[in-house]
């Protein structure tokens, strides 16, 4: 079984659909998956399924789910139904397990290649660390379980997920710049600046970038929209660090024009 959360959900088995169409059992399956091959207790599934609101059917009602989960495995082709649906979406004392596969749910291959990703910049080789990160984001099809009533417990694993996405971003930027592909990452953060104008770290990235393109007076204007967006929505001053960039690129600071550094 095939299963993708980088997105919209899908599951398929030898291209057999095992989604269900109702939100319950859906959230119960990301949920699951998202969880797999270890144990998600059945308070936790009540919890993302009624909140704080829990019927007094509630465990009649999960168990419901669980069976239609197991029907949907159990119509796939002879691949997966041959271990038997249980065997699949297993239960376990206070809970039930989703058994899958090494390499089968992309959250998972998102993970590993960013790990990867970030020991290969660690290790100062930018050329593998920029192509791995690459590879990991390029799993994205669009903001995690797009299609998926959330619950308390989803709300959480996406909110994770989003930012392991932005911090695997930002690491495979700085990685482009300290291989010198300054001119070829400033579109792609000018887009990131316009989607996050108060996100320093888009913004310091970006006025390195233009200002070793040979554009110094682009970088000074996007420091400038951004103090203006942190002044005028929060009160504050730009981050130290951002201010001395800003003074670094307005005096013409050398050291800006190391090649081999990354941001400031």
């Amino acid at each position: 079984m095939e299963i993708k959360l980088l997105g919209p959900l899908t599951a398929h088995d030898q291209g057999v659909s095992v989604v269900p169409s109702a939100a319950k059992p859906r959230q119960i399956l990301a949920l699951l998956a998202l969880q797999a091959e270890h144990v998600v207790t059945v308070p936790t599934l009540m919890a993302e399924i009624w909140g704080e609101r829990i019927p007094r059917s509630a465990s009649t009602t999960l168990q419901t789910y669980i069976l239609q989960l197991r029907r949907k495995i159990a119509a796939t082709p002879a691949g997966e139904a041959a271990r038997g649906a249980k065997d699949i979406l297993v239960t376990q004392f206070g809970g039930y397990l989703l058994r899958v596969q090494p390499g089968q749910i992309d959250v998972q291959e998102f993970e590993q290649l960013v790990a990867d990703g970030r020991s290969a910049y660690d290790a100062t080789d930018y050329r593998t660390a920029s192509h791995l990160l690459g590879k990991a984001l390029a799993l994205w099809q669009g903001p995690a379980l797009v299609d998926v009533r959330t619950g308390s417990m989803l709300e959480l694993e996406v909110l994770r997920l989003e930012e392991n996405r932005m911090a695997a971003l930002e690491r495979r930027i700085d990685a482009d710049l300290r291989l010198g592909r300054h001119a070829e990452v400033v579109p792609e953060l000018r887009v990131l600046t316009a989607r996050h104008p108060m996100h320093e770290r888009f913004c310091a990235q970006l006025m390195l970038a233009l200002h070793r393109s040979g554009g110094s007076w682009r970088a000074l204007e996007a420091y400038q929209r951004l103090r203006g967006a942190l002044v005028s929505e929060l009160g504050l001053e730009p981050s130290a660090s951002l201010r001395q960039l800003h003074h670094a690129v307005l005096s013409g600071d050398t050291a800006l024009d190391q090649r081999t550094a990354g941001v400031y």
